[in-house]
């Protein structure tokens, strides 16, 4: 099994959504999102873009819709059922049986069994319906005929743009996120979504890469040094300034409340104050973080697009590299 690093899944995205914008006509349904992913012994050697835990099990998530998973702690894997072929970018399990995976084309998988078989919630077409019936049932004011011309946008454009993250506080309430801006909120599990961009303070439409919670508040991480806090229970995300002007890729969650971003060249950056100020956190490398995990301890670890992985003990305010890594 091929594991890809996240941001280079990310890159992968981006690339696939500015080829598939030439391509595909208005609100098409390409062939993936329509036909399931293919079962063949060769899904051991795809690209796995994504691995979560579902208790025990390991679940992997990659290119064409393949997702995998092992009870023998990787030794052997078998292939999912999946609805769908697209490349998936993320996922996450919210005890052993609830998870979701989120990929190319506003796609939204949900699993009820730890991930054996998948169900489709959401696609980049159902999606832009949802901006664009939203949109028109609140056009009165400049700002939201702006949010009118932006929905519409996502209708011509088809289903071309990623989810690239997802975060999932308990098994109804959670959010998917990817780029220019989009952003999707569930309050019952996925059976219904609601647009969720106009409460975000992005006005650009940067690309949202990563989303956690820490001490009582969300967070949002994006590129161009973008963080976006909200300590209304995701009513309205606000900028926060931060020292990066380079893209986040990811956000941890430390014990205790302390938050920590993680981007391009081995930049990190610390707080404990719900990100009122920030710490440079010295990896020690120059390699771009892509991704980030917390262990069962509360150690936290970060993997590198060169191979490095560097664990912390004190809640993520340093980092030493694992030996051999």
């Amino acid at each position: 099994m091929n594991i890809l690093n996240p941001s280079a899944a990310r890159r992968a995205a981006l690339a696939a959504l500015l080829a598939s914008s030439c391509a595909l006509a208005p609100a098409a349904a390409p062939v993936a999102l329509t036909q399931p992913a293919l079962v063949t012994p060769k899904a051991l050697n795809a690209a796995m873009l994504a691995i979560a835990a579902a208790g025990q099990r390991l679940v992997a998530a990659g290119e064409r819709g393949t997702i995998l998973y092992s009870d023998d702690a990787g030794v052997t894997w078998r292939q999912a059922s999946v609805p769908v072929g697209v490349s998936l970018t993320a996922l996450q399990f919210v005890d052993a049986k609830q998870g979701w995976a989120v990929g190319h084309q506003g796609v939204v998988l949900h699993s009820a069994d730890g991930g054996a078989t998948w169900r489709k919630q959401l696609d980049g077409i159902q999606a832009a319906a949802l901006a664009l019936r939203s949109a028109e049932a609140d056009a009165a004011s400049p700002e939201q005929a702006r949010a009118l011309a932006d929905a519409q946008h996502l209708v011509d454009d088809g289903p071309d743009k990623p989810f690239l993250d997802l975060y999932f506080d308990s098994p109804r309430s959670g959010y998917v996120l990817g780029a220019y801006n989009l952003l999707f909120k569930t309050g019952d599990g996925g059976a219904t979504w609601q647009p969720w961009q106009r409460h975000v303070a992005n006005p650009k439409g940067l690309h949202l890469y990563g989303m956690r919670g820490a001490g009582g508040a969300l967070y949002l991480a994006g590129e161009q040094g973008l963080l976006l806090r909200s300590t209304d229970q995701g009513a309205s995300f606000n900028a926060l300034a931060t020292p990066y002007k380079g893209s986040y890729f990811g956000l941890l969650a430390a014990r205790g409340g302390a938050l920590l971003a993680y981007g391009l060249r081995g930049n990190a950056y610390w707080s404990g104050d719900q990100g009122a100020s920030w710490s440079k956190v010295d990896t020690g490398i120059q390699a771009s973080l892509a991704g980030g995990a917390e262990l069962a301890d509360g150690t936290l670890v970060l993997v590198s697009q060169g191979g490095d992985v560097l664990l912390s003990r004190d809640q993520g305010r340093s980092f030493a590299a694992q030996a051999g890594g």
